[in-house]
């Protein structure tokens, strides 16, 4: 498929998707969320297609920026500034989760790899920081080329999985054995109806989407600067976090609280986002991940999970608290605003991304630290 086309296809979907919701009641309880990224996903793997990873890749990475501060224009900081003793909380958790469950699964594999204690610090690396961390750990450490390309590729198979889980079942799920977050600050849907899509499209609505999109633009390009200008080069962490203190400096202007439109258009972002990440989602490299390694890799994940929700459960912290920090120790602060949408919840957007950043600047000292305990 021509580059052009290709990027055309992933920026609209979402506005399909969107459209379905609004009239189709079963794609309304799926939830855009879900639809974007299983569109993606069908889309990457139908054969004569031949998308262009590139693209789908550009096109996310963009996307993703720009959604962040379009979503925390909004935010109210005093009230997030109460939520944030549980948050902390339930992070910390979640390191340690991840952690233990890498040190007692590397031991278990200990004898089918030379390489587990890597393996481990590397796993440590990505579910409390991201992706960035565990290739820091393992180019730190010398891993073997082909254990760095079977650990990545069972990574992203095993994340599909659980992102799944976490914008489908999983907040219906842990409510069996966890507290109901207190009066969320809900993720209101488009209504039915023409008086109501001609009131989403006025005038001021427009201009309010306008500006918040050039504000948001001009953070993001700010922020790159600064970072490539302080760093020598564009780091990605570094960045994030300009964006995200920028945008939350921003929102304490009222003006800017108060732009119609900004949150919208963040959640469309966030929609292209999820199409564009599924169209890298490739079934097959899950015949190419070693067996062992794919063994490794899930059991690590879904330790660090049970572990996290069972912790929490004794401290009693809400269950959107606990998704949401699961989603930033485990995926990064790029997947926070597809899960806090799925769970209806925009107060926990602030939080999420805090948390997010806070694993990535934490995941690779863990992940070195827990390799290092372990080395033979």
């Amino acid at each position: 498929m021509m580059a052009p086309l290709q990027g055309f296809v992933v920026l609209t979907l979402p506005a399909l998707a969107l459209l379905l919701a609004r009239y189709f009641k079963p794609v309304a309880w799926v939830g855009p969320v879900v639809v974007c990224y299983l569109a993606g996903i069908l889309l990457g793997n139908l054969p004569g297609l031949g998308l262009q990873p590139a693209v789908s890749l550009s096109v996310g990475e963009a996307a993703v920026p720009l959604a962040i501060p379009l979503l925390l224009f909004a935010t109210d900081m005093p009230r997030w500034m109460r939520l944030a003793r549980s948050t902390l909380l339930s992070f910390v958790l979640a390191c340690v989760a991840a952690m233990v469950s890498a040190a007692l699964v590397g031991l278990a594999f200990a004898s089918r790899s030379d390489e587990w204690w890597k393996m481990a610090g590397m796993l440590v690396g990505v579910y409390t920081g991201g992706t960035a961390n565990m290739n820091a750990v393992g180019l730190a450490l010398q891993v073997r080329e082909e254990t760095f390309v079977l650990l990545n590729t069972a990574d992203i198979v095993v994340g599909t999985a659980y992102f799944l889980f976490l914008v489908t079942v999983a907040q219906r799920l842990v409510l069996l054995f966890l507290p109901r977050f207190t009066n969320p600050t809900p993720w209101s849907e488009p209504q039915e109806g023409d008086a109501v899509q001609a009131a989403f499209f006025t005038r001021a609505r427009v201009r309010g989407m306008g500006l918040s999109l050039l504000l948001a633009v001009a953070i993001c390009a700010l922020s790159a600067g600064a970072a490539y200008g302080v760093l020598g080069r564009l780091d990605v962490a570094a960045a994030l976090l300009l964006i995200t203190t920028l945008s939350l400096a921003a929102s304490l202007i009222r003006a800017v609280r108060t732009l119609p439109g900004s949150a919208e258009l963040g959640d469309y972002a966030l929609l292209v986002f999820c199409v564009a990440f599924g169209t890298l989602a490739d079934v097959r490299q899950l015949q190419q991940a070693g067996i062992s390694v794919f063994a490794f890799c899930f059991c690590v994940q879904m330790l660090a999970v049970v572990l996290h929700f069972g912790l929490a459960a004794l401290f009693r912290i809400d269950a959107d608290t606990v998704l949401i920090t699961s989603t930033a120790t485990i995926f990064g602060p790029a997947f926070i605003g597809p899960v806090a949408r799925a769970l209806r919840n925009r107060e926990l957007l602030v939080s999420g991304m805090t948390t997010g950043l806070m694993g990535i600047a934490l995941g690779t000292y863990l992940g070195l630290a827990v390799s290092w305990l372990l080395r033979p």
